[in-house]
């Protein structure tokens, strides 16, 4: 499936090349290109009905692993549970990739994305916080 959209973003971006006006980078605009695919197979795989998720995802409880790993993966299965939106802006600012560029790939203001940032750490310093009690 990530197959699929990668190959269908860069067709996207060979086919849509010359309507390119230079208003963003073109590492942003080919971002946005992804995201909207991205969010696309998502509206799609959820209008298919599918067995039931679980409500939680098991911990995973390996001895052998470090504990630093086992936070790493548990801070990875927080973010997994986070919506879709939240999943994609909170993974885009963990690459590094500016605000500004964020708002512009998701077509939200900065301020925006600068709360929308504030609220998941907090969500996720919850979970977090409970995680390591």
């Amino acid at each position: 499936r990530a197959k699929d959209i990668t190959q269908d973003t860069f067709i996207s971006v060979w086919q849509n090349l010359p309507g390119f006006r230079n208003e963003s980078s073109l590492g942003t605009w080919v971002f946005r290109i992804a995201a909207n695919h991205c969010l696309r197979q998502i509206e799609r795989e959820n209008r298919i009905s599918k067995a039931p998720m679980p409500a939680e995802i098991p911990e995973i409880t390996d001895a052998s692993q470090p504990e630093t790993e086992r936070k790493k993966e548990f801070l990875y299965k927080c973010i997994s549970e986070l919506p879709e939106t939240d999943r994609l802006i909170i993974s885009l600012e963990l690459e590094d990739i500016k605000q500004s560029e964020i708002a512009v790939i998701l077509g939200l203001s900065e301020a925006n994305v600068r709360v929308k940032i504030h609220r998941i750490k907090e969500k996720l310093t919850l979970k977090f916080n409970g995680y390591e009690e």
